[in-house]
C-alpha cells in the first residue's frame, strides 16, 4: 500500500516536473519570438532622412551695377555681366559690344597685356558712340599715333578696383595725370577738365577690374 501511495507520488512529482518544464520551455520561445520580431520590426523601419535645407540663389554680376546704359549689356554670355567677372578686363571688354571701338584701340597701342596682368584697376570706358562723336580724320589720326594713343588711354585708368563710394574725388591716371570723379549711383560724372563724361552703366566687374562705361573720350592728356 505505501509502495503504490510512493509510486503514485512519484508520478505526480515528475509529471509537475515535466509540466513545470514544458511551460518555460513554451516561456521561453515565446520570448524569443518577440524579440525577433521587434527586431525585424526595427530593421524594416526606414530611417528618416533630415530635410535639405533651402540654398540661396547666386548673386549676379549684374546686382552690383548702376546706371541707365547697363541695360544695353547682353543678358548672357561673354559679354554678358556674369561673363565679363570671368576675364581680365581686355578680354572682358573685347566681348561687349558696346567697347568694340575701345578694344580696337587698346590693341593698336599694344596695351592688351598691360591691362590684363595688371593684378587691380578701375578703368573709365568710352563706350562706341564716344569714339563716334570724334571727327573721323581726328580719330583716325589718334589710332595710327601709338604714343598719343598710350596717353589718352591710360588717361582713362586708375589704380585699384574702386567701388562708387572710394571711386569718388580726384584720382591719379596711370598716365601720371588727374581725372575727377563726382556723384554716386544715382548719377556719376568723370571730367579731366577738358571733357566731362557721365557714367552710363557703373561698377561692372571684371576679373581684375571695376569698369566704369563712359559716354565721352576725355581727350584732355597731359
Amino acid at each position: 500500500m505505501k509502495l503504490q501511495t510512493l509510486r503514485r507520488n512519484g508520478g505526480i512529482a515528475t509529471a509537475a516536473i515535466a509540466l513545470s518544464l514544458t511551460l518555460a520551455a513554451c516561456g521561453s520561445e515565446g520570448d524569443t519570438e518577440t524579440a525577433t520580431g521587434t527586431d525585424e520590426t526595427s530593421e524594416a523601419a526606414p530611417e528618416e532622412t533630415p530635410a535639405e535645407e533651402p540654398t540661396e540663389a547666386e548673386a549676379s554680376a549684374a546686382d552690383q551695377t548702376f546706371g541707365e546704359g547697363c541695360a544695353a549689356v547682353p543678358a548672357d554670355g561673354a559679354g554678358s555681366f556674369d561673363g565679363m567677372v570671368m576675364d581680365p578686363v581686355a578680354t572682358a571688354a573685347s566681348n561687349n559690344p558696346l567697347l568694340s571701338t575701345l578694344v580696337t584701340a587698346v590693341g593698336e597701342a599694344d596695351l592688351v597685356g598691360t591691362l590684363n596682368d595688371a593684378p587691380d584697376l578701375t578703368v573709365f570706358a568710352p563706350v562706341n558712340d564716344a569714339f563716334a562723336a570724334i571727327p573721323e580724320a581726328d580719330l583716325n589720326g589718334i589710332l595710327a599715333d601709338k604714343a598719343l594713343l598710350t596717353k589718352i588711354l591710360t588717361h582713362h585708368v586708375i589704380g585699384g578696383q574702386l567701388d562708387p563710394a572710394a571711386v569718388v574725388g580726384e584720382q591719379e591716371t596711370l598716365n601720371k595725370d588727374t581725372l575727377t570723379v563726382k556723384g554716386d549711383e544715382t548719377g556719376m560724372t568723370v571730367t579731366d577738365g577738358v571733357v566731362t563724361a557721365n557714367v552710363i552703366c557703373g561698377n561692372v566687374p571684371t576679373a581684375n577690374a571695376t569698369v566704369y562705361i563712359i559716354d565721352a573720350v576725355m581727350a584732355g592728356a597731359k
